[in-house]
Order: structure tokens, then C-alpha cells, then sequence
């Protein structure tokens, strides 16, 4: 390799620049995903679920390596297969991986995600549903107790596309041609990842998705109190039905109507008027909002159900929102503390979605691309180990995927293998050494 030497001297001394450094890695804290790894058995148990159609006598790469080598690629940054035509010779990722010679191409990765699309969709269907298995199964396995009560927020967001790819549409409403996925959240925790066409309504599915969480939640704890929280988009008569039938509690958005907007007309004037006599005295006004409790039947309903309703006044005007809810409690507290909790759900968009490239869904077949978002969705699993078993308690516990991933695995190590053993010399001058440790001694003692 050409050496570069810089027009500068650093105290008489010459710098020379190269690559050819031999077995020094940037991702030197990537030990810390296998430790998550090996808690979970996440990729062992994942990879046995999507069938490897190679011929045993031709095999060089094993089918579990290729698996850890695509999530932790995506766990720690690398987004693209083209990115491991050179990663594929870091000496540690290979260590992670648990490989001595240089792992697959950014070819061979290529065809591993193309069995998914290769497989009768049947076959495909049933894979993903036993990867989302597997990740409820781990979330239960992080709980010591069961849990008195779970929120599950549901919410779909696009993944845009660029290309022809198998059941893309054009969206108005997001300005491009997109999937529209759906992910279930409970707390922090990941649970569902469903790649959705754009074409259909947020709703969609969404019951036999709740449905068959709480059938897996229940069979490991009958007792715990389930809510689901999601806004209007998801609000289906139906949905609110089977919730009252299987003791699921709910809190979901409501859009306006004339019926409910005249329940809150003399709040609105009240509001109206306050607002004005203010703007008088005060130059720079906040919002000014009241809380209603309205009982209301809809015309599609068989009974009537609580509405609570946000009335609120700002510079812009009169603002009303709506939720539908079988939850006590006071209406400004279930408005403000329990539903627009859900906000924080953007937060986790971003770590999967940007983080994590959940919306790289750039293959040609459907399947493939549901494949890439469960890739993306078993690093977010590794993440989330290492944050609450790994981080607890310290400056890290609740960082994003970006900031740990700049100081736990972007850290420089020299790799030193022999006959006896792999040594991976980490920078002495790393921000987080002392987090580092603590987090690779929790995991591997659990």
C-alpha cells in the first residue's frame, strides 16, 4: 500500500500514513454484541429458523456465522452489504462472529437473504412469525417477576423505497412510494416488526397482532393487566369489542365529530374568552386547556363507552382531541401522562430506522425486505440487552444506539492471534473503559 506523507513534522519527526497496520480494527467493543448474543442464544436460535439451501460438501461459511456477522454489521453501524467487502477481513468482527479467516461476501450474505423470498410463502409467513416468537420469548425471559401491568403501543411508520421492489405503492400522504411497517412496543422493548403495505390503513392486521401477543403474554403470565394504546388510526369498532371480550384495556385516539365537538362548545367559548382577556396583560402567552369526561355511543356501537376530551387554546386557536378509553382515572391524567406517553415511541422509530436501518428494505422481493426488518429488529434486541442488563445504572442506561455504538464499539484494538489464544488490545485512551467492563462482566455472568 502507497504510503502518504503529510507537509508537517511533529517535533522533527516526519508522519508517514498507510494501511497497513495489519489485524487493527475500528470496531474493537463488538465483543460486547457477541456477550449479548451468547445471554440471549439469539442468532443461534434465529438462524435455525430460515433454512440454509447450500450443499454440505461446498459449505465454507457456517450458516450461524453469517447470521452474527449481517446483525452485528447492522448493530454497529454498517448498513449495506457492500460494506463487507473490507469488513469482512476485521479481525474483530471475525473473532465475534467466531471465525479465524475472512467471513462471507457481501455475495454469499446477499444469497442468504434471498432464501427468504426462495421459500413458498407459507414457509416465509411462518419463519417471520417464529422470529417475532422468539422475541417475544426473550422479552419475557428478561422479566425476574412476572409483570403487574404492560402497555402495548402500536403505531406504523414508512420505510420509503427508491426502486421496483415486490408490493411497493405510492403514498400520497408520505409523498413517495413506502411500506408502511408496524411495530408494537412495550416500554423500550421491542416486540413486533411487521412489514406492511402502504396501501392500507394503520389498523391493518393490528388485531391479529394483538391478539396473538396477548396469547403469549397470557400463557406465561394469566394475570397481568394488558393495555393498548395506539392513536386514531388505529380505532376499529371491532378492535375495541374484542378488547372488552378478552379483558385487554385500551386507550386509543378518537376522531372529531359534530356530536362530540357541541359536548364541548360552552368549554371552547369559556376558553375563548379567557384567551383574549389574557392576551391583554400577557405578551407571550402558553396554551391555556381543559379536560372533559363525555359518555358517548357512537352509532356503530352497542353500548357507550368514555371519551375524554383535550380542550385547548393557543395563538393559533381552538384545538380539540379526543381519546377513546375503558381506563379510570382522572381525564387530564389519562390525556396527558398516559396516551401522549406514546410520543416516546418516535424515540425508538429513529434507533430502528436510523439506527439500526430497518427501512433499507431495497430488495426486489417481498420477503427478503421482511427479512432485513427482522435483521434489524434482532440488533435492536442486542442493544436493548446491553442497555438494561449491561448499562444498568450507569451514564448509558438509557442512551440511544448512536451514542453507544460511538463509545462502546467504535473503539480502536490491535488484534493478536496465535495458537493459544486471540487478544484484543483495546485504545487505552477509550472515554468509556470502565462502562465497557463493567457491561462484558454482567453479560457474561448472567
Amino acid at each position: 500500500m502507497t504510503n502518504c506523507t503529510l507537509n508537517r513534522k511533529v517535533k522533527k519527526r516526519s508522519i508517514q500514513i498507510n494501511f497497513n497496520g495489519g489485524d487493527v480494527s475500528g470496531i474493537g467493543g463488538v465483543e460486547l454484541l457477541r456477550a449479548a448474543d451468547d445471554r440471549l442464544g439469539l442468532c443461534k436460535a434465529a438462524c435455525r429458523l430460515l433454512p440454509d439451501p447450500r450443499d454440505r460438501a461446498g459449505i465454507t461459511h457456517q450458516w450461524e456465522a453469517l447470521f452474527r456477522q449481517r446483525i452485528y454489521g447492522i448493530a454497529a453501524g454498517f448498513a449495506d452489504l457492500n460494506d463487507h467487502r473490507q469488513l469482512r477481513h476485521d479481525a474483530a468482527l471475525q473473532c465475534a462472529v467466531g471465525a479465524l479467516e475472512p467471513m462471507g461476501s457481501a455475495s454469499t450474505l446477499c444469497r442468504m437473504e434471498a432464501v427468504a423470498s426462495q421459500m413458498p410463502p407459507s414457509e416465509s409467513r411462518k419463519m417471520v412469525f417464529q422470529m417475532h416468537e422468539l422475541i417475544l420469548q426473550t422479552f419475557i425471559e428478561s422479566h425476574d417477576k412476572p409483570p403487574k401491568s404492560l402497555v402495548l403501543d402500536f403505531d406504523g411508520t414508512d420505510s420509503r423505497v427508491y426502486g421496483q421492489q415486490e408490493g411497493r405503492s405510492y403514498s400520497s400522504h408520505y409523498g413517495g412510494y413506502a411500506f408502511l411497517p408496524l411495530y408494537v412496543y412495550c416500554g423500550s422493548h421491542l416486540l413486533v416488526s411487521y412489514l406492511r403495505p402502504v396501501n392500507r390503513t394503520d389498523s391493518y392486521h393490528s388485531a391479529a397482532v394483538l391478539s396473538l401477543l396477548v396469547k403469549g403474554l397470557r400463557a406465561h403470565w394469566p394475570d397481568v393487566k394488558i393495555v393498548f394504546r395506539g392513536d386514531a388510526g388505529f380505532y376499529r369498532p371491532l378492535l375495541l369489542s374484542w378488547c372488552e371480550r378478552h379483558d385487554v384495556r385500551y386507550i386509543i385516539g378518537y376522531r372529531s365529530n359534530e356530536v362530540l365537538l357541541r359536548e364541548c362548545q360552552t368549554t371552547i367559548n369559556t376558553l375563548d374568552t379567557a384567551w383574549h382577556w389574557l392576551e391583554h396583560y400577557e405578551a407571550d402567552l402558553p396554551s391555556i386547556k381543559h379536560f372533559l369526561d363525555i359518555d358517548y355511543q357512537a352509532g356503530s356501537w352497542r353500548q357507550s363507552r368514555r371519551i375524554v376530551a383535550k380542550v385547548e387554546h393557543n395563538g393559533i386557536g381552538p384545538n380539540q382531541r379526543f381519546i377513546v378509553t375503558d381506563l379510570g382515572g382522572d381525564a387530564d391524567q389519562l390525556y396527558s401522562q398516559v396516551y401522549c406517553e406514546r410520543g416516546t415511541m418516535e424515540n425508538r422509530h429513529k434507533e430502528l430506522q436510523m439506527g439500526l436501518f430497518a427501512d433499507r428494505t431495497s430488495c426486489s422481493a417481498w420477503w427478503s425486505n421482511q427479512l432485513r426488518v427482522m435483521f434489524s429488529s434482532l440488533a435492536y434486541v442486542l442493544w436493548q440487552s446491553v442497555r438494561q442488563v449491561g448499562l444498568a445504572g450507569t451514564t448509558l442506561a438509557k442512551a440511544q444506539v448512536w451514542t453507544l455504538r460511538q463509545r462502546l464499539i467504535n473503539i480502536g484494538a490491535v488484534v493478536l492471534r496465535n495458537t493459544r489464544r486471540i487478544e484484543l488490545r483495546l485504545s487505552s485512551a477509550s472515554l468509556e473503559k470502565s462502562n465497557f467492563m463493567l457491561a462484558l462482566q454482567r453479560l457474561q455472568a448472567t
